[in-house]
């Protein structure tokens, strides 16, 4: 019985090691690269950052979206950051938002290199901002939705 307790959990420890060994040994992202869990009203109201939802039309028409964000749906770094860059002012960071931070998450890893300015993965997407009370507004073609 001692013996079986031991393996089990000598294998436990085994896994556990393995685990942290493959979460805390990989390479850092980018430097400009942040995770920030922003509220609606800090990214609706900053002027010094670019908000980009990078949700799909059917998405922001469904929740609306945080306003004065750009929206730009987001399917590979090439075209996204030639579609960004245009509204890119000087000096001005960028930050992407997605539903729940998934997206984002791949996305800002793919732009942060390719970008001299901070960019920030907003914690947690539309998800949480709208559960911590913020006001979405409806998305429109000023903003960047084609079928809004």
């Amino acid at each position: 019985m001692d013996r079986r307790l031991f393996l089990a959990f000598g294998s436990a420890a085994a896994l556990a090691l393995a685990a942290a060994g493959f979460l805390f040994g990989r390479t850092r992202g980018p430097e400009n690269l942040t995770l920030a869990a922003l509220s609606g009203d800090a990214l609706a109201n900053d002027p010094s950052m670019l908000l980009v939802d990078i949700r799909r039309p059917e998405e922001w028409q469904q929740t609306g979206v945080i306003e004065g964000a750009l929206l730009v749906t987001y399917g590979d770094r090439d075209s996204f950051l030639s579609a960004v860059r245009p509204h890119l002012q000087e000096g001005q960071s960028i930050a992407l938002i997605c539903r729940t931070g998934n997206r984002t998450s791949r996305a800002t890893r793919q732009i942060a290199d390719a970008l001299n300015v901070p960019v920030t993965d907003v914690a947690g997407g539309m998800v949480r901002v709208l559960g911590e009370g913020y006001s979405p507004v409806a998305p429109t073609r000023a903003m960047g939705c084609t079928v809004c």
